[in-house]
Protein backbone atom coordinates (compact mmCIF):
# COMPACT_ATOMS: atom_id res chain seq x y z
CA UNK A 1 0.00 0.00 0.00
CA UNK A 2 1.10 3.24 -0.84
CA UNK A 3 1.07 5.74 2.35
CA UNK A 4 0.00 9.10 2.25
CA UNK A 5 2.64 10.31 4.50
CA UNK A 6 5.27 9.08 1.68
CA UNK A 7 5.58 12.67 -0.13
CA UNK A 8 5.49 14.32 3.59
CA UNK A 9 9.00 11.98 4.03
CA UNK A 10 9.70 13.61 0.46
CA UNK A 11 9.54 16.84 1.44
CA UNK A 12 11.94 16.35 4.22
CA UNK A 13 14.01 14.52 2.76
CA UNK A 14 14.73 17.91 0.56
CA UNK A 15 14.48 20.55 3.30
CA UNK A 16 17.77 22.59 2.97
CA UNK A 17 18.13 22.45 6.96
CA UNK A 18 16.68 18.58 7.44
CA UNK A 19 16.87 17.32 11.16
CA UNK A 20 17.14 13.78 12.10
CA UNK A 21 13.38 12.87 11.86
CA UNK A 22 11.74 10.76 14.99
CA UNK A 23 8.71 9.16 13.61
CA UNK A 24 6.33 8.79 16.58
CA UNK A 25 3.23 6.44 16.31
CA UNK A 26 1.99 2.74 18.27
CA UNK A 27 3.22 -0.27 17.12
CA UNK A 28 2.57 -1.56 13.94
CA UNK A 29 1.10 1.20 12.03
CA UNK A 30 3.96 1.28 9.68
CA UNK A 31 6.30 3.35 10.32
CA UNK A 32 9.30 0.72 9.48
CA UNK A 33 7.32 -0.22 6.12
CA UNK A 34 7.44 3.63 5.20
CA UNK A 35 10.69 4.26 5.79
CA UNK A 36 12.10 0.92 3.46
CA UNK A 37 8.95 2.62 1.10
CA UNK A 38 11.09 6.03 1.15
CA UNK A 39 14.38 4.41 0.50
CA UNK A 40 13.51 2.34 -2.35
CA UNK A 41 11.12 4.97 -4.38
CA UNK A 42 14.37 7.53 -3.82
CA UNK A 43 16.82 5.05 -4.93
CA UNK A 44 18.46 5.26 -1.33
CA UNK A 45 21.17 2.72 0.11
CA UNK A 46 19.08 1.89 3.55
CA UNK A 47 21.23 1.34 6.79
CA UNK A 48 18.41 0.04 8.82
CA UNK A 49 19.43 -1.13 12.48
CA UNK A 50 16.36 -2.39 15.14
CA UNK A 51 17.57 -0.76 18.06
CA UNK A 52 15.66 -3.57 20.20
CA UNK A 53 17.21 -6.87 18.79
CA UNK A 54 20.95 -5.48 17.83
CA UNK A 55 21.73 -4.52 21.65
CA UNK A 56 25.78 -5.03 20.16
CA UNK A 57 25.38 -1.45 19.48
CA UNK A 58 24.93 -0.33 23.63
CA UNK A 59 28.52 -0.03 24.01
CA UNK A 60 29.28 2.28 21.10
CA UNK A 61 25.86 4.25 21.60
CA UNK A 62 26.89 4.71 25.74
CA UNK A 63 29.91 7.07 24.14
CA UNK A 64 28.21 9.27 22.13
CA UNK A 65 30.92 9.00 19.64
CA UNK A 66 29.32 9.20 16.04
CA UNK A 67 32.18 7.48 14.28
CA UNK A 68 32.23 4.62 16.72
CA UNK A 69 28.38 4.53 16.01
CA UNK A 70 28.41 4.53 12.19
CA UNK A 71 31.22 2.39 12.63
CA UNK A 72 29.11 -0.60 14.17
CA UNK A 73 25.91 0.17 12.01
CA UNK A 74 27.88 -0.37 8.75
CA UNK A 75 29.29 -4.14 9.96
CA UNK A 76 25.85 -4.65 11.28
CA UNK A 77 24.25 -3.75 8.19
CA UNK A 78 26.72 -5.29 5.90
CA UNK A 79 26.32 -2.91 3.28
CA UNK A 80 29.54 -1.42 3.24
CA UNK A 81 30.66 1.95 3.92
CA UNK A 82 28.25 4.87 4.61
CA UNK A 83 28.36 7.51 2.26
CA UNK A 84 26.32 11.63 2.58
CA UNK A 85 24.96 11.00 -0.79
CA UNK A 86 22.88 8.31 -1.17
CA UNK A 87 22.56 6.40 2.18
CA UNK A 88 20.21 6.20 4.56
CA UNK A 89 20.40 5.49 8.19
CA UNK A 90 17.28 4.26 9.75
CA UNK A 91 17.08 3.67 13.80
CA UNK A 92 14.31 1.26 14.29
CA UNK A 93 12.80 0.81 17.75
CA UNK A 94 14.20 3.53 19.07
CA UNK A 95 12.93 2.53 22.47
CA UNK A 96 14.82 -0.20 22.94
CA UNK A 97 18.15 1.76 23.33
CA UNK A 98 16.67 5.25 25.11
CA UNK A 99 20.03 6.50 24.90
CA UNK A 100 20.20 7.26 21.15
CA UNK A 101 17.60 9.78 21.34
CA UNK A 102 20.88 12.05 22.58
CA UNK A 103 22.74 10.51 19.60
CA UNK A 104 20.27 12.43 17.28
CA UNK A 105 21.47 15.71 18.39
CA UNK A 106 25.07 14.79 17.23
CA UNK A 107 23.99 13.08 13.69
CA UNK A 108 22.21 17.23 13.44
CA UNK A 109 25.47 19.53 15.15
CA UNK A 110 28.28 16.99 13.71
CA UNK A 111 26.98 15.26 10.93
CA UNK A 112 24.14 17.08 8.93
CA UNK A 113 25.08 15.80 5.77
CA UNK A 114 23.76 12.22 6.52
CA UNK A 115 19.95 11.23 6.22
CA UNK A 116 18.79 9.99 9.60
CA UNK A 117 15.09 8.73 10.39
CA UNK A 118 14.41 6.84 13.77
CA UNK A 119 10.98 5.20 14.70
CA UNK A 120 9.51 4.49 17.96
CA UNK A 121 6.79 2.97 20.03
CA UNK A 122 6.27 3.43 23.99
CA UNK A 123 8.88 5.85 24.26
CA UNK A 124 7.05 7.56 27.04
CA UNK A 125 7.33 4.17 28.99
CA UNK A 126 11.32 4.03 28.09
CA UNK A 127 12.07 7.90 28.91
CA UNK A 128 10.18 7.37 32.31
CA UNK A 129 12.68 4.29 32.99
CA UNK A 130 15.95 6.14 31.25
CA UNK A 131 15.31 9.65 31.97
CA UNK A 132 17.68 11.29 28.90
CA UNK A 133 17.08 14.97 27.95
CA UNK A 134 15.62 15.09 24.64
CA UNK A 135 17.41 16.88 21.99
CA UNK A 136 15.13 19.71 21.86
CA UNK A 137 15.32 22.10 18.35
CA UNK A 138 17.98 19.30 17.09
CA UNK A 139 15.17 16.60 15.75
CA UNK A 140 11.75 16.91 13.66
CA UNK A 141 8.71 14.63 14.84
CA UNK A 142 6.54 12.81 12.84
CA UNK A 143 3.08 11.72 13.85
CA UNK A 144 1.92 8.41 11.95
CA UNK A 145 -1.69 6.74 12.61
CA UNK A 146 -3.35 3.79 10.92
CA UNK A 147 -4.45 3.61 7.54
CA UNK A 148 -6.70 6.29 6.80
CA UNK A 149 -10.64 5.40 4.91
CA UNK A 150 -9.23 7.52 1.92
CA UNK A 151 -6.02 5.28 1.62
CA UNK A 152 -8.26 2.23 1.92
CA UNK A 153 -10.04 3.35 -1.03
CA UNK A 154 -7.23 3.45 -2.76
CA UNK A 155 -5.25 0.90 -1.64
CA UNK A 156 -9.04 -0.83 -3.04
CA UNK A 157 -8.22 0.12 -6.30
CA UNK A 158 -11.33 2.72 -6.48
CA UNK A 159 -10.37 5.41 -8.71
CA UNK A 160 -13.36 6.37 -9.89
CA UNK A 161 -14.95 6.35 -6.32
CA UNK A 162 -11.80 8.32 -5.35
CA UNK A 163 -12.20 10.89 -7.75
CA UNK A 164 -15.93 11.28 -6.97
CA UNK A 165 -14.91 11.91 -3.66
CA UNK A 166 -12.50 14.50 -4.13
CA UNK A 167 -14.14 16.64 -6.72
CA UNK A 168 -17.89 16.61 -5.49
CA UNK A 169 -19.47 19.82 -5.98
CA UNK A 170 -22.50 20.64 -3.09
CA UNK A 171 -25.52 21.07 -4.90
CA UNK A 172 -24.70 18.67 -7.64
CA UNK A 173 -26.60 15.22 -8.04
CA UNK A 174 -24.69 12.61 -6.12
CA UNK A 175 -24.79 9.32 -8.16
CA UNK A 176 -27.12 6.66 -5.47
CA UNK A 177 -25.17 3.93 -7.27
CA UNK A 178 -22.06 5.26 -6.05
CA UNK A 179 -23.32 6.20 -2.71
CA UNK A 180 -24.25 2.15 -2.45
CA UNK A 181 -20.78 1.56 -3.65
CA UNK A 182 -19.31 3.93 -0.73
CA UNK A 183 -21.33 2.24 1.62
CA UNK A 184 -20.88 -1.30 1.12
CA UNK A 185 -16.49 -0.01 1.26
CA UNK A 186 -17.45 1.50 4.33
CA UNK A 187 -18.64 -1.55 5.98
CA UNK A 188 -15.73 -3.42 5.28
CA UNK A 189 -13.71 -0.54 6.61
CA UNK A 190 -15.11 -0.47 9.87
CA UNK A 191 -14.74 -4.64 10.10
CA UNK A 192 -11.26 -4.71 8.79
CA UNK A 193 -9.46 -1.19 10.63
CA UNK A 194 -6.23 0.85 9.65
CA UNK A 195 -3.99 -1.49 10.98
CA UNK A 196 -1.65 -2.64 7.77
CA UNK A 197 -1.55 -6.10 8.07
CA UNK A 198 -5.17 -6.37 8.31
CA UNK A 199 -5.81 -4.50 5.81
CA UNK A 200 -3.27 -5.83 3.24
CA UNK A 201 -4.80 -9.38 4.18
CA UNK A 202 -8.67 -8.13 3.34
CA UNK A 203 -7.07 -7.25 0.07
CA UNK A 204 -5.48 -10.48 -0.53
CA UNK A 205 -8.79 -11.92 -0.05
CA UNK A 206 -8.51 -13.07 3.29
CA UNK A 207 -11.42 -14.32 5.06
CA UNK A 208 -12.81 -11.97 8.15
CA UNK A 209 -11.67 -14.97 10.68
CA UNK A 210 -7.73 -14.11 9.34
CA UNK A 211 -7.97 -10.41 9.17
CA UNK A 212 -9.22 -10.69 12.97
CA UNK A 213 -6.64 -13.19 13.94
CA UNK A 214 -4.64 -10.15 12.71
CA UNK A 215 -6.43 -7.32 14.51
CA UNK A 216 -6.38 -9.73 17.74
CA UNK A 217 -2.86 -9.88 17.43
CA UNK A 218 -1.96 -6.44 17.28
CA UNK A 219 -4.26 -5.95 20.57
CA UNK A 220 -2.23 -8.73 22.28
CA UNK A 221 0.86 -7.18 21.25
CA UNK A 222 0.30 -3.94 22.70
CA UNK A 223 -1.25 -5.14 25.91
CA UNK A 224 2.24 -7.77 26.37
CA UNK A 225 4.63 -4.53 25.83
CA UNK A 226 3.17 -2.63 28.99
CA UNK A 227 5.03 -5.36 30.55
CA UNK A 228 8.86 -4.10 29.37
CA UNK A 229 7.64 -1.01 31.76
CA UNK A 230 5.45 -2.25 34.27
CA UNK A 231 4.86 -4.67 37.05
CA UNK A 232 2.30 -5.48 39.61
CA UNK A 233 -0.57 -3.39 40.21
CA UNK A 234 0.91 -0.43 37.51
CA UNK A 235 0.28 -3.10 34.92
CA UNK A 236 -3.32 -4.00 35.46
CA UNK A 237 -3.78 -0.21 35.76
CA UNK A 238 -2.58 0.36 32.08
CA UNK A 239 -3.95 -2.90 30.59
CA UNK A 240 -7.34 -1.88 32.21
CA UNK A 241 -7.31 1.24 30.73
CA UNK A 242 -7.38 -0.66 27.05
CA UNK A 243 -9.96 -2.94 28.24
CA UNK A 244 -11.88 0.27 29.23
CA UNK A 245 -12.39 0.99 25.58
CA UNK A 246 -14.99 -2.00 25.17
CA UNK A 247 -17.83 -0.04 27.29
CA UNK A 248 -16.50 3.63 27.83
CA UNK A 249 -15.39 4.59 24.08
CA UNK A 250 -16.61 8.15 23.40
CA UNK A 251 -18.04 8.80 26.87
CA UNK A 252 -16.55 11.61 29.49
CA UNK A 253 -14.05 9.78 31.61
CA UNK A 254 -14.40 8.90 34.92
CA UNK A 255 -11.38 7.08 36.55
CA UNK A 256 -13.61 5.24 39.17
CA UNK A 257 -15.01 3.40 35.91
CA UNK A 258 -11.71 2.05 34.53
CA UNK A 259 -10.56 0.78 37.81
CA UNK A 260 -12.11 1.82 41.17
CA UNK A 261 -9.03 -0.07 42.78
CA UNK A 262 -6.55 2.61 42.14
CA UNK A 263 -6.24 6.14 43.21
CA UNK A 264 -6.70 8.95 40.55
CA UNK A 265 -3.55 10.51 40.18
CA UNK A 266 -2.67 6.75 39.49
CA UNK A 267 -4.89 6.57 36.95
CA UNK A 268 -4.11 9.98 35.49
CA UNK A 269 -0.75 8.99 34.92
CA UNK A 270 -1.01 6.00 33.17
CA UNK A 271 -3.83 7.33 30.99
CA UNK A 272 -1.49 10.26 29.96
CA UNK A 273 1.67 7.64 29.25
CA UNK A 274 -0.75 5.68 27.33
CA UNK A 275 -2.30 8.63 24.67
CA UNK A 276 1.09 10.14 24.18
CA UNK A 277 2.13 6.67 22.92
CA UNK A 278 -0.50 7.06 20.31
CA UNK A 279 -2.37 3.56 21.92
CA UNK A 280 -5.73 5.91 22.48
CA UNK A 281 -7.06 9.28 21.16
CA UNK A 282 -8.10 11.55 23.55
CA UNK A 283 -10.96 14.24 22.91
CA UNK A 284 -10.90 17.53 25.13
CA UNK A 285 -13.68 19.73 26.35
CA UNK A 286 -13.43 22.90 25.14
CA UNK A 287 -15.58 26.12 25.65
CA UNK A 288 -15.55 26.72 22.22
CA UNK A 289 -15.95 30.31 22.20
CA UNK A 290 -13.16 30.57 19.49
CA UNK A 291 -9.97 29.76 18.11
CA UNK A 292 -7.13 27.99 18.75
CA UNK A 293 -9.73 26.03 20.64
CA UNK A 294 -6.81 24.24 22.55
CA UNK A 295 -6.71 27.26 24.61
CA UNK A 296 -9.76 26.43 25.73
CA UNK A 297 -9.88 23.28 26.90
CA UNK A 298 -10.58 21.76 30.72
CA UNK A 299 -8.41 18.74 31.17
CA UNK A 300 -10.25 17.29 33.51
CA UNK A 301 -13.11 16.89 31.00
CA UNK A 302 -12.12 14.30 27.90
CA UNK A 303 -13.48 11.30 25.99
CA UNK A 304 -11.45 8.51 25.03
CA UNK A 305 -11.78 6.41 21.67
CA UNK A 306 -9.81 3.65 20.13
CA UNK A 307 -6.63 3.67 18.07
CA UNK A 308 -8.41 2.17 15.41
CA UNK A 309 -11.58 1.10 14.94
CA UNK A 310 -10.19 -2.98 13.96
CA UNK A 311 -8.60 -2.73 17.68
CA UNK A 312 -11.70 -1.54 18.91
CA UNK A 313 -13.62 -4.42 17.13
CA UNK A 314 -11.40 -7.02 18.90
CA UNK A 315 -11.56 -5.06 22.32
CA UNK A 316 -15.54 -5.46 21.75
CA UNK A 317 -14.76 -9.15 20.72
CA UNK A 318 -17.17 -8.80 17.87
CA UNK A 319 -17.66 -12.38 16.37
CA UNK A 320 -18.88 -13.80 13.45
CA UNK A 321 -22.55 -13.42 14.28
CA UNK A 322 -22.54 -10.26 14.88
CA UNK A 323 -20.67 -9.82 11.66
CA UNK A 324 -23.90 -11.08 9.62
CA UNK A 325 -26.06 -8.47 11.28
CA UNK A 326 -22.97 -5.43 11.16
CA UNK A 327 -23.15 -6.48 7.05
CA UNK A 328 -26.20 -4.52 6.84
CA UNK A 329 -26.45 -0.91 6.13
CA UNK A 330 -27.33 -0.40 9.88
CA UNK A 331 -23.56 -1.42 10.45
CA UNK A 332 -21.72 2.01 9.93
CA UNK A 333 -24.24 3.35 12.60
CA UNK A 334 -24.12 0.61 15.00
CA UNK A 335 -23.70 2.22 18.73
CA UNK A 336 -19.99 4.18 18.89
CA UNK A 337 -18.34 2.82 15.46
CA UNK A 338 -19.58 5.50 13.09
CA UNK A 339 -18.28 8.24 16.52
CA UNK A 340 -14.37 5.63 16.54
CA UNK A 341 -14.69 5.77 13.06
CA UNK A 342 -15.02 10.08 12.85
CA UNK A 343 -12.55 10.74 15.53
CA UNK A 344 -9.89 8.68 14.07
CA UNK A 345 -10.37 10.08 10.16
CA UNK A 346 -10.19 13.39 12.49
CA UNK A 347 -7.51 12.78 14.42
CA UNK A 348 -5.06 11.41 12.08
CA UNK A 349 -5.72 13.67 9.20
CA UNK A 350 -4.08 16.95 10.53
CA UNK A 351 -0.45 17.34 9.89
CA UNK A 352 2.13 14.67 10.41
CA UNK A 353 4.37 17.19 12.02
CA UNK A 354 2.45 18.02 15.17
CA UNK A 355 1.24 16.32 17.40
CA UNK A 356 -2.29 15.05 16.86
CA UNK A 357 -5.50 17.16 18.70
CA UNK A 358 -9.10 16.71 18.69
CA UNK A 359 -11.68 18.40 21.14
CA UNK A 360 -15.56 18.24 21.58
CA UNK A 361 -18.11 19.99 23.59
CA UNK A 362 -20.09 19.34 26.60
CA UNK A 363 -22.61 21.27 29.01
CA UNK A 364 -23.79 19.44 32.26
CA UNK A 365 -26.27 21.36 34.03
CA UNK A 366 -29.10 21.28 36.86
CA UNK A 367 -32.11 21.74 33.49
CA UNK A 368 -29.99 19.16 31.68
CA UNK A 369 -26.90 17.88 29.65
CA UNK A 370 -25.79 18.38 25.66
CA UNK A 371 -22.77 17.46 24.29
CA UNK A 372 -21.98 17.98 20.67
CA UNK A 373 -19.65 15.27 19.32
CA UNK A 374 -16.51 17.06 17.97
CA UNK A 375 -15.32 20.50 17.34
CA UNK A 376 -13.50 21.33 14.63
CA UNK A 377 -12.21 25.00 13.14
CA UNK A 378 -12.63 26.05 10.14
CA UNK A 379 -10.20 29.43 9.35
CA UNK A 380 -11.60 31.30 12.94
CA UNK A 381 -14.80 29.86 13.23
CA UNK A 382 -15.84 26.78 15.32
CA UNK A 383 -18.12 24.31 13.64
CA UNK A 384 -19.68 21.89 15.85
CA UNK A 385 -20.24 18.76 14.48
CA UNK A 386 -22.67 15.54 15.26
CA UNK A 387 -22.38 11.66 14.54
CA UNK A 388 -25.72 10.70 13.67
CA UNK A 389 -27.48 7.02 13.99
CA UNK A 390 -29.22 6.40 10.59
CA UNK A 391 -30.84 8.39 8.69
CA UNK A 392 -32.17 10.37 11.13
CA UNK A 393 -31.39 12.39 14.24
CA UNK A 394 -32.69 15.09 16.60
CA UNK A 395 -30.39 18.23 16.24
CA UNK A 396 -31.26 19.45 20.27
CA UNK A 397 -27.27 19.65 21.20
CA UNK A 398 -26.31 21.32 17.97
CA UNK A 399 -28.78 24.12 18.66
CA UNK A 400 -28.30 24.45 21.82
CA UNK A 401 -24.28 25.26 20.95
CA UNK A 402 -25.19 27.17 18.31
CA UNK A 403 -27.40 29.23 20.69
CA UNK A 404 -24.60 29.66 23.40
CA UNK A 405 -21.71 30.38 21.00
CA UNK A 406 -23.93 32.20 18.06
CA UNK A 407 -22.61 29.89 15.53
CA UNK A 408 -24.25 30.05 12.48
CA UNK A 409 -22.57 26.67 10.70
CA UNK A 410 -22.93 22.87 12.24
CA UNK A 411 -22.11 19.24 10.35
CA UNK A 412 -24.10 16.08 10.57
CA UNK A 413 -22.64 13.34 9.60
CA UNK A 414 -24.96 10.41 8.76
CA UNK A 415 -26.12 8.58 6.01
CA UNK A 416 -27.37 10.39 3.82
CA UNK A 417 -26.62 12.04 0.68
CA UNK A 418 -24.79 14.94 0.68
CA UNK A 419 -27.02 18.75 1.11
CA UNK A 420 -27.04 21.94 2.75
CA UNK A 421 -29.65 23.70 4.04
CA UNK A 422 -30.66 26.38 6.56
CA UNK A 423 -32.29 24.85 9.54
CA UNK A 424 -34.71 26.92 12.59
CA UNK A 425 -35.30 25.42 15.84
CA UNK A 426 -37.82 27.89 18.33
CA UNK A 427 -37.28 28.10 22.02
CA UNK A 428 -38.90 30.56 24.66
CA UNK A 429 -35.97 32.88 24.01
CA UNK A 430 -36.57 32.95 20.01
CA UNK A 431 -36.06 31.77 16.96
CA UNK A 432 -32.21 30.00 16.92
CA UNK A 433 -31.05 29.31 12.59
CA UNK A 434 -27.81 28.21 11.48
CA UNK A 435 -26.24 26.46 7.94
CA UNK A 436 -26.48 23.08 8.29
CA UNK A 437 -23.94 21.09 6.27
CA UNK A 438 -25.14 17.06 5.91
CA UNK A 439 -22.58 14.66 4.56
CA UNK A 440 -22.45 11.06 4.50
CA UNK A 441 -19.45 9.24 6.93
CA UNK A 442 -17.76 8.26 4.01
CA UNK A 443 -17.23 12.24 2.79
CA UNK A 444 -15.68 12.62 6.06
CA UNK A 445 -12.09 13.12 5.29
CA UNK A 446 -13.42 16.14 2.73
CA UNK A 447 -14.77 18.39 5.69
CA UNK A 448 -12.81 21.51 5.21
CA UNK A 449 -13.28 21.63 1.23
CA UNK A 450 -17.20 20.80 2.07
CA UNK A 451 -17.27 24.01 4.51
CA UNK A 452 -15.63 25.92 1.62
CA UNK A 453 -18.40 24.83 -0.88
CA UNK A 454 -20.83 25.71 1.86
CA UNK A 455 -19.34 28.87 2.39
CA UNK A 456 -19.13 30.18 -1.10
CA UNK A 457 -22.57 29.08 -1.70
Amino acid sequence: MKRRYLNDLKKWLTKPNRKPLLIRGARQVGKSTLVRQLAESEGLNLYEVNLEQHTELAAAVETLDLENILLEIEYICNRGSIQPEGSLIFLDEIQGMPRMLQCLRYFYEQRPDLVVIAAGSLLEFALAENPFPMPVGRIEYFFMGPVSWEEFLHAKEEPQLCDLLANYELGKPFPQAGHQRLVHLLREYFLTGGMPEAVQLHLNGEDWEVVFDAQNSVYQTYRDDFSKYAQGAALVRLQKILDYLGQGTGRKVKYVQIDSTSQARDIKQALDMIWKAGLVLQVQHSHGDGVPLASQIDPKVFKLYSLDIGILNRICRLDHLKIQRFQEDSFVNEGIWAEQFVAQQFYFRQTPKQSPELHYWLREGKTGNAEVDFLVQSGQEVIPVEVKSGKSGTLKSLFQFANKKNASRACRFDLNLPSCQKVVHHTQQGEITMNLLSLPLYLCHQLDRMFADSQAD
